[in-house]
């Protein structure tokens, strides 16, 4: 099945405009019938989605290993740091790990999407779906950070009004579901959808369902990163092993032949995000060097919202949301303990006068550190359940 046929010329048009491969090929054409063209002709390899994805995923690692330093610096002297305890640690009496937490910087955000929007822009060809997931991407890292700011400044876990989030992400989803869909050539990314282990669309033509989904799927996945970000290096670890199976996904997605064979949705100028996917790859890395156990620097909502905005904006992209909830299956565990939790607690509330638990204590990272876990337990045996989780997305390439 293929969709987006038509706007291979925007693509192009478009596709002009990148940086390290304009100039690839602005050397090319220049040099061209000249005693200098079989000089320059290893700047073909600019061509290719594989290396220019290497590229980008090496860039972005750069970019964080040479920035980390001076953004943790620079996030320290501004006294960016945390020092009150998170929701969950309130609500649990975890006063230790709140000091151990004192004074280490948030918003370490601005790191990852630095590196990763500075390694996409150079590496990958700007069509409309790179251009699109950098904007969204934009929009979420301010959200985020207007979240950090109120809480560093507060020195309160309160940030910004939950419903303020939710309308800005919601707006934001719904813009990128009506832009595809209004859009002759994308369409079929939202009338249509498309379920894992099934060749062919389970339902077409209701652009109601599919906003729907759009609309829960980047949401969702948003909040879902959000709430896994409590243990160093879980929520992004666990980020970069859901981008890797996307990095799959996207280049079998805008390569005709691969998206033929695999029966996937073909999706043209897709392989670009998976110069996208590398760059956020290569950022994510990047940081857990700093973030890993005992953490330099967190993330924030200023990261966590924005990465996870972007997986589930990819997912949407490349008409396969559902991949997303299988792949991304700890996130989607993290969120249903904290739904589960909370709904349960307010309806034992009011039917029995005390509240009840479902886990010691939510997210559900915290419920197994309640249990006598060490944090790298936890992290570590959360990294083995989102490889599992990765292995059974990546299955269903063949499982059809």
């Amino acid at each position: 099945m293929n969709i987006a046929n038509s706007v291979n010329g925007m693509d192009s048009q478009l596709s002009r405009k990148s940086m390290l491969f304009y100039l690839s090929q602005f050397i090319q054409e220049r040099t061209a019938g000249s005693n200098f063209e079989e000089s320059f002709s290893f700047l073909r390899v600019f061509r290719y989605i594989t290396f220019r994805s290497a590229g980008a995923a090496i860039t972005a690692l750069a970019f964080s290993w040479w920035l980390g330093p001076r953004t943790i610096a620079w996030l320290k002297s501004l006294r960016f740091g945390q020092d009150y305890a998170d929701k969950a640690e309130e609500a649990g009496g975890m006063t230790a790990r709140v000091l151990g937490k004192k004074g280490t910087p948030t918003m370490g955000g601005i790191l990852i999407i630095t590196a990763m929007d500075l390694s996409a822009l150079l590496w990958a060809q700007w069509n409309y779906l790179v251009l699109l997931t950098l904007l969204s991407l934009i929009v979420l890292t301010g959200l985020g950070f207007y979240d950090d700011y109120a809480k560093v400044t507060e020195q309160s876990s309160k940030g910004a009004k939950s419903y303020v989030k939710l309308l800005v992400q919601s707006f934001l989803a719904l813009f990128i579901g009506i832009y595809l869909w209004r859009l002759p050539a994308t369409s079929g990314l939202i009338t249509d959808l498309m379920v894992p282990f099934i060749k062919y669309p389970v339902v077409t033509g209701a652009a109601w369902l599919g906003l729907i989904v759009t609309v829960l799927v980047i949401v969702g996945f948003s909040n879902a990163v959000n709430l896994t970000d409590g243990l160093d290096g879980l929520a992004v670890g666990c980020t970069l092993i859901v981008t890797s199976v996307f990095v799959v996904f996207t280049y079998i997605a805008g390569n005709v032949n691969f998206a033929g064979y695999l029966q996937v949705p073909y999706v043209a100028g897709a392989g670009e995000l998976t110069v996208f996917c590398a760059a956020m790859m290569g950022a994510c890395l990047g940081f857990l060097w700093y973030n890993c156990h005992p953490a330099q620097v967190f993330m924030g909502d200023t990261g966590s919202l924005a990465l996870g905005g972007a997986l589930g904006i990819m997912a949407v992209l490349i008409h396969q949301p559902f991949v997303l909830l299988i792949a991304g299956g700890v996130f989607v565990a993290e969120a249903f303990s904290v739904i589960c939790q909370t709904t349960w607690f307010k309806f034992t509330r009011r039917r029995f006068g005390a509240g009840r638990r479902v886990f010691l204590m939510a997210p559900l990272h915290h419920h197994f550190e309640k249990k006598g876990w060490y944090k790298s337990q936890v992290v570590t045996r959360f990294y083995i359940l989102c490889v599992l989780c990765a292995v059974v997305a990546l299955s269903t390439l063949k499982l059809r």
